[in-house]
C-alpha cells in the first residue's frame, strides 16, 4: 500500500511539472470577491494542429488568436455557479476601449501583459469578480482529452448538420468522438446560435469532466495514465494552479447537477449585456452568496 501510495503521489507530482504555465494573473489586481473563481478559456488556436487534423476537423487556418470560449466557474458557499460570457459581449478592454470580448485575448502582449493576462483583467473588470485561477485549452487539447477518456456520452436535443465545424450529428443519447465533440462545442448552426452554442458549451465541458472523474476512468490505468499525460500538454493554467487544483476544478463541475448553469444575462442579441441583471448576478457570487432567479441569462 505504502508503494501504491508513492507511485500515485509520484505520478501526481510529475503530471504537475509538466503542465504548461502562462502568467495569466494580474499581479496588480485590486477586485476582491468571496469563494473561488475560475476562468475556463476555450481558445480557438490551431497552431499544434497539423494540416491534415485541420483538414479533417474544419478548423481553417492556424493564424486566429482568438478565445472561442470563456467561462466563469465560482465555488463556494452557495451552489456551484457556472457562467458563459458570449464571446460577442462588448465590453472595456483595459488600454483598448470598447471591443468583443473574446478579441482581449489577441489584444495581450508588451505593456499590456500576455493574451491571458489581458483576458483576466478585462474578465475582472467588467463583472467585479476576483479570478483564482485560469485554465486554458484548444483544440488540440479537446481532441486529445477525449480520446483519452474513450468519448463522452451525451444526450444531443436535435440532429446538427454543419459542414463548417466537419459534424453531422443526430438527435438523442450517444458517446461522442473526439472529432464529433470539437464540431458540436464549435458549430453556430442552430436556430438558437451563439446561446444555444454557449449551452452546447456548458453540457459538453460538465459531461467531459464528469467522465473524466468517474471510477471507470480514475481506477482504470488503461484511462487515468493517457488522460494525466495528455492533459498535461492539452492545457494551460496560471503560474499557481498545480494538479490537484484541477482535481478541484473537476469535482466542482460535478457538483453542477445541483448547482447553477447560465449565460450572462444580456438585453439585445449577445453582444451588451443587461447591466442590471448582470450586476445582480456578479453581485451575489462576489458575496459568495445564490444569485437571484431573475439574473439568471438563457
Amino acid at each position: 500500500m505504502l508503494v501504491l501510495l508513492l507511485l500515485v503521489v509520484g505520478f501526481g507530482v510529475y503530471v504537475d511539472s509538466t503542465l504548461a504555465r502562462v502568467s495569466a494573473l494580474p499581479s496588480d489586481s485590486e477586485t476582491s470577491s468571496s469563494g473561488t473563481n475560475w476562468l475556463i478559456v476555450g481558445s480557438d488556436s490551431r497552431a499544434n494542429l497539423t494540416p491534415e487534423q485541420r483538414k479533417q476537423y474544419a478548423t481553417g487556418d492556424p493564424e486566429s488568436e482568438l478565445t472561442d470560449t470563456i467561462m466563469l466557474l465560482h465555488t463556494g458557499s452557495g451552489p456551484t455557479t457556472l457562467v458563459s460570457l458570449p464571446r460577442d459581449s462588448m465590453v472595456n478592454i483595459p488600454g483598448h476601449g470598447r471591443h468583443k470580448i473574446n478579441s482581449a485575448y489577441g489584444r495581450g502582449g508588451g505593456a499590456d501583459g500576455g493574451g491571458p493576462e489581458l483576458l483576466v483583467s478585462t474578465v475582472e473588470g467588467a463583472t467585479g469578480l476576483h479570478i483564482d485561477h485560469y485554465i486554458e485549452i484548444g483544440f488540440l487539447g479537446i481532441v486529445s482529452v477525449v480520446d483519452a477518456v474513450g468519448g463522452v456520452e451525451m444526450c444531443v436535443p436535435e440532429a446538427i448538420k454543419d459542414p463548417k465545424a466537419a459534424l453531422d450529428i443526430e438527435e438523442g443519447c450517444q458517446t461522442l468522438d473526439e472529432a464529433t465533440a470539437l464540431g458540436y462545442v464549435r458549430t453556430r448552426a442552430t436556430a438558437s446560435s451563439d446561446f444555444g452554442r454557449v449551452e452546447r458549451q456548458r453540457a459538453f465541458i460538465s459531461a467531459l469532466l464528469d467522465k473524466a472523474t468517474s471510477p471507470t476512468t480514475l481506477f482504470n490505468p488503461f484511462r487515468i495514465i493517457p488522460l494525466a499525460t495528455g492533459l498535461s500538454g492539452a492545457v494551460a493554467v496560471d503560474e499557481g494552479t498545480h494538479v490537484w487544483h484541477l482535481a478541484q476544478l473537476g469535482l466542482a463541475m460535478r457538483g453542477l447537477s445541483d448547482g447553477i448553469s447560465t449565460t450572462v444575462p444580456v438585453r439585445d442579441g449577445v453582444v451588451n449585456w443587461d447591466k442590471n441583471r448582470a450586476s445582480a448576478l456578479f453581485g451575489a457570487l462576489k458575496a459568495d452568496e445564490q444569485p437571484p432567479e431573475n439574473a439568471l441569462g438563457p
